[in-house]
């Protein structure tokens, strides 16, 4: 094992090598053009022995991720943003055709108005595609994640692809330690993948798929993946304490802190949490008993651990870094689902949303939260979802709009 200061994008490149990817489509975009260009160093330099070829179109690169993962080679590929969209159509199709592998998506805000910064707007997009979710709060996390993903789709019971989300430039572009495992300790962590029945011979063709299907055997191939990716749950536990048996860390599907005693817990995914995991001991040396839930593995929701995580919690403050216009957090709509009509659960749960491109979360606002959220539980009722926000970025926003209409009424009384 060595330790380096790396990116995100670099764990998440070490992380393709280390699991010994065989075929690498790739599209760059901003902020996750490292990890390809790494990966390209590494094949010209031939410290990489993969196939990497460079697509037109995200659209294009999912579409052959998808057709090699079928053929039964190890398929890695990444994206960000907009490019995960232009991949929409793709993202549900090759989940439908059950081919495994890793796309690592760089989590960017959506136009419009167009940002560089981060916020989880495109990877909720994905939600419903069919990929696995597994979410990041740091880089070293994004390195193992990318190994256990393989472990989790490439596994029989499973055969579906992942999806491992980390946070533009919070994670992209901060260098942090990073422990790189042995490529042996790597290799006995994830052998290499066997295909099965999964294959393609030119000399003997055999037709994996169907192109069209009506209402009932339709209805039965959706039902099967759902089913498979409900199986997850429990393939993931598995793969998690192996990887804990190898390496020393714990990457278990919900990660608590501080939850023991807590009357009150923060829910949040991402690289935020870092921060809510900072606000909390801050409000412990208040006297609060406050602690932290991060769901790491999205699609399957952990429901049972979550519902057993809950129990007996006086109220819920759930932080969304993404929002549903016109509903709230997505995040908090799956937190309420999963505990409605079960008995022992929390009867507030109050949606903040935050974040947003990028937009810093402060351990004031923490505090903030905290506050609405207990005067929620004495008052008996959840106030509507609340975006994060304070009077000087209001006065600020105000002040570029008033910029704004006056250059356009310039504008309109010239000839």
């Amino acid at each position: 094992m060595m330790r380096k200061l790396l990116t995100g994008n670099g764990a998440a490149a070490w992380s393709a090598r280390l699991a010994r990817a065989d075929y690498i489509p790739a599209f760059p975009i901003t902020p996750q053009t490292e990890i390809v260009e790494t990966l390209g160093n590494w094949i010209d330099n031939e410290q990489l022995p993969a196939r990497m070829v460079t697509l037109e179109s995200e659209h294009s690169m999912i579409t052959a991720a998808g057709a090699a993962a079928a053929t039964g080679v190890r398929v890695f590929s990444a994206t960000s943003s907009q490019g995960l969209l232009y991949a929409m159509e793709m993202l549900y199709t090759v989940a439908g055709w059950r081919a495994p592998f890793v796309l690592v998506n760089v989590s960017r805000g959506l136009a419009a108005p167009i940002t560089l910064e981060p916020d989880h707007n495109d990877i909720m997009a994905a939600r419903d595609s069919g990929f696995l979710q597994i979410h990041c709060a740091d880089c070293q996390e994004v390195l193992d994640s990318v190994l256990m993903a393989y472990r989790l789709g490439e596994d029989e019971r499973v055969r579906l692809p992942v999806m491992v989300n980390q946070d533009g430039f919070y994670l992209s572009f901060t260098r942090e330690p990073v422990d790189i495992p042995d490529p042996g300790a790597a290799a006995r962590f994830l052998p290499d993948y066997d295909p099965e029945n999964i294959r393609f011979r030119a000399s003997a063709p055999v037709s994996q798929a169907v192109a069209v299907l009506g209402g009932a055997p339709y209805s039965y191939f959706r039902y099967e993946s759902h089913l498979a990716a409900r199986q997850a749950l429990e393939v993931y536990d598995e793969v998690a304490a192996d990887f804990e048996a190898e390496f020393g860390r714990k990457r278990e599907a919900l990660e608590a802190y501080r939850t023991e005693d807590a009357e009150y817990l923060f829910v949040q995914l991402g690289s935020f949490a870092t921060k809510a995991r900072e606000a909390v001991d801050r409000l412990r040396e208040a006297g609060w008993a406050v602690g932290l839930l991060r769901p790491r593995l999205f699609r399957p929701l952990p429901e049972e651990k979550i519902r057993q995580a809950l129990a007996g919690r006086k109220g819920v403050a759930v932080i969304d870094q993404n929002l549903s216009p016109g509903r709230g957090g997505v995040l908090h709509a799956e937190l309420a689902s999963v505990l409605f009509g079960h008995a022992d659960m929390p009867s507030i749960l109050v949606s903040f949303i935050g974040g947003l491109g990028g937009r810093d979360i402060s351990t004031e606002e923490f505090f903030e939260m905290a506050r609405v959220t207990r005067r929620a539980v004495e008052d008996g009722k959840a106030p509507p979802p609340r975006l994060l926000y304070t009077e000087t970025e209001l006065r600020e926003v105000r002040k570029l709009q008033a910029i704004a209409n006056a250059e356009r009424a310039d504008l309109e009384k010239k000839p």
